[in-house]
């Protein structure tokens, strides 16, 4: 069942995944890396990679465990924001932003999917 807070939900997960994956990738390669020229910190962003698919595909499981691997990028964020040097904690604060969206898309739309009507294909 598509409804708007469904879509709404699905694609502000969908978008903030995607905006943690590009910042991450751009932080440690280019943006602020640890050494010049990029660091394999960058691999950080393969654990985002593997729940891309569950999340288009609606799969309210990967909701469920994104919700809850999204605090280590979260505690990450915050431990940087606190201790980087410009720009790397500006780019840690927008870090914790897309985790806290993340995390609000993550829990919203499985609250909205458990209290929508299911509807029996079994009855006429």
């Amino acid at each position: 069942m598509n409804t708007p807070s469904v879509d709404f939900t699905r694609w502000l997960a969908v978008g903030s995944l995607a905006g943690l994956i590009i910042l991450g990738l751009a932080w440690e390669m280019w943006l602020a890396p640890i050494r010049p020229g990029g660091s394999l910190l960058a691999l950080k962003v393969l654990p985002l990679c593997v729940p891309l698919a569950g999340l288009l595909k609606r799969k309210l499981y990967t909701y469920r465990w994104v919700s809850l691997m999204v605090w280590l990028y979260f505690t990450e964020g915050a431990v940087r924001a606190w201790s980087d040097k410009p720009p790397g904690n500006i780019l840690a604060l927008i870090e914790v932003a897309l985790c806290l969206s993340l995390f609000t898309a993550c829990a919203l739309h499985v609250r909205v999917r458990l209290a929508a009507p299911r509807v029996d294909e079994a009855q006429p």
